[in-house]
């Protein structure tokens, strides 16, 4: 009697007579019991592969990760520039700033002219916009993912070479253009 509907359909079709198919039976089940070097090779062919898989999905898992905290922490500076933001800014002074080698121009009242003049006050991307934000806040923003400030009037930023023939000429930060 054949065990699986394969031995049946070739008992039927009289390609294999069932003294054929009894022995190939026992030969799989002894192969079953005694571990055939064919099917422990497949088992570890079979775990090396799971292995390779689970390894893949962890690596895949940690970038996934790693760009949901980029947006979190991107989230999360966009909201603290909102929140933060110095809201009063339109006024008469017109100052102009290189933002990605364009030059732009936004319109703020001569106070914030001067604190951005000084130092005291930065400029930082927001979405499509700029905002104004006091150094401090700025400061720590930075520190945490550098993109958003766009303008920081920071006098020790300027370094001058030795040999300058123009060093003695500073070029002031408030020059209207």
């Amino acid at each position: 009697m054949a065990k699986n509907a394969l031995q049946a359909q070739l008992l039927k079709a009289g390609l294999v007579d069932s003294k054929k198919a009894k022995q190939l039976s026992k030969q799989s089940q002894h192969a079953k019991r005694t571990g055939d070097p064919s099917t422990v090779e497949a088992k570890q062919a079979l775990a090396e592969a799971q292995a390779k898989k689970v390894e893949k999905d962890q690596k895949l898992n940690q970038e996934k990760q790693q760009i949901l905290e980029q947006k979190m922490l991107n989230a999360n500076i966009i909201q603290m520039i909102k929140q933060h933001q110095i809201k009063d800014i339109q006024g008469d002074v017109s100052y102009q700033f290189v933002d990605q080698s364009k030059v732009k121009k936004i319109h703020i009242t001569q106070k914030l002219y001067d604190q951005i003049v000084a130092g005291h006050v930065v400029i930082a991307r927001l979405e499509e916009g700029y905002a104004l934000l006091p150094r401090p806040l700025a400061d720590r923003i930075d520190a945490k993912l550098e993109g958003f400030m766009v303008v920081s009037n920071d006098k020790s930023d300027v370094e001058l070479a030795d040999d300058d023939p123009y060093a003695a000429y500073v070029i002031p930060d408030d020059l209207m253009w």
